[in-house]
């Protein structure tokens, strides 16, 4: 019963001009600053502003390309703002431009050297890459500078674990979980690796409790916790999880109801 699942992927972030830290995923997007002069007659502050901010506009209705010439264009008129750089390499991530990405995220880490949102972004860029020793590198740094940034030892966790790092992983996760009690994605990716690598199926049924009290409509804990239990022998209560996810929309849940449940 030995059968993997995709690990939840890290988050990524973009910030607005204006406001805190924007998150691609697990984030709520907030609205940006719109600059109603009219570009060629503003001052060269409101200019960038202004395409900094249609740029980001654009970027979160996934018009990358857009976004990326004004993010070119807001650079042009004040190459020293760190998040001109920072949301440019986000779009070219998207684009899977992941060395263009690096190079944008360098410059913004040169401008502030402790702009840790750069710095996790530059490791999964590196991650992108299969530079996982650079990711976590970066993450690490990240730590170094705020170490209550969860994001950076859930990514770290990601990274360890591709490396075959599991005990690492697990410490990771344990860290960002300590941080942040309700972070749904590093239960899930704990109980994985507890589960999948570590034999420790109880342990990650556990996890997988956690997850569904924290968020019961999302289908991979389910679809992992009947994996373990299957692997415990308890076929009925894997049947029951595996039903549960298959309603959920989990393909291979449901292949698993037809297969393997009476």
């Amino acid at each position: 019963m030995k059968k993997s699942t995709v690990l939840f992927s890290a988050a990524l972030s973009l910030m607005s001009l204006a406001y805190p830290l924007i998150l691609r995923a697990g984030g709520v997007f907030m609205s940006s600053v719109v600059i109603l002069s009219v570009p060629e007659k503003a001052n060269a502050t409101k200019r960038s502003l202004f395409y900094g901010n249609r740029a980001y506009k654009k970027a979160l209705q996934n018009n990358h390309q857009g976004a990326i010439a004004d993010y070119d264009r807001a650079i042009e008129i004040d190459p020293d703002e760190s998040i001109f750089f920072n949301n440019r390499g986000w779009s070219k991530y998207n684009l899977e431009d992941y060395q263009g990405a690096i190079t944008d995220y360098n410059k913004a880490i040169e401008i502030d050297p402790k702009y840790t949102n750069s710095i996790l972004n530059r490791g999964l860029a590196k991650d992108e890459l299969k530079d996982l020793k650079g990711a976590i590198s970066d993450y690490t740094m990240a730590i170094e500078i705020d170490p209550m940034y969860y994001r950076a030892y859930y990514n770290r966790g990601l990274a360890q674990y591709k490396l075959e790092y599991y005990k690492g992983a697990i410490l990771d996760y344990n860290k960002a979980i300590e941080i942040n009690p309700n972070l749904y994605n590093a239960y899930v990716n704990r109980g994985l690796v507890k589960s999948q690598n570590l034999n420790d199926d109880i342990g990650a049924i556990i996890d997988y409790n956690k997850a569904i009290s924290i968020d019961p409509k999302q289908a991979i804990a389910y679809y992992n916790r009947g994996l373990a239990k299957g692997n415990l022998d308890d076929m009925e209560g894997a049947c029951i999880d595996w039903r549960k996810a298959s309603t959920l929309g989990d393909k291979d849940a449901n292949d698993f109801v037809l297969n393997e449940c009476k």
